[in-house]
């Protein structure tokens, strides 16, 4: 019965090793919010009439975005930037430290910022909302310091 639960728990650690330390290809995750495809249950995507628009330009609005999710804890940028218009992020939970990437793409659209966001879980199907969670909470921070989005 020990042997079994040793087995079990090397298992496990094992397991948690691979999610944190497997590599994440940029190639595969950083792509526009409108082409890539839908969560799979556990995300949020705003595309089209649902993305949030801010005041400014798309370089500071983007860079705004960038401030807001890198002061969260585990997240560092994946691949993207400034230039490019659209950035890609991996944020990681905090028990575990399983990844959720978030892409988003800056538009302009006149005097304003579209900003197209897709946010998903890298494994599993679920995640309790968490995703949508930090979408939310980011956008609001956008709203305090840029305006209604």
């Amino acid at each position: 019965m020990k042997t079994i639960l040793l087995l079990l728990l090397i298992l496990f650690a094992l397991a948690l090793l691979w999610v944190r330390l497997a590599p994440i290809n940029g190639d595969e995750w950083h792509l526009d919010p409108a082409d890539a495809d839908p969560p799979r249950g556990a995300g949020v995507r705003l595309i089209g009439p649902e993305a949030p628009r801010f005041p400014g330009m798309p370089d500071g609005v983007l860079g705004a975005f960038a401030d807001i999710a890198l002061s969260d804890p585990r997240t560092r940028l994946l691949d993207g930037s400034l230039d490019e218009g659209m950035m890609t992020f991996v944020a990681r939970s905090r028990v575990f430290g399983f990844p959720d990437l978030v892409t988003v793409k800056a538009t302009a659209e006149g005097d304003r910022t579209k900003l197209s966001i897709i946010s998903r879980a890298k494994y599993g199907r679920s995640d309790t909302g968490v995703n949508a969670a930090r979408v939310d909470r980011w956008l609001h921070e956008m709203r305090l310091r840029l305006g209604e989005g």
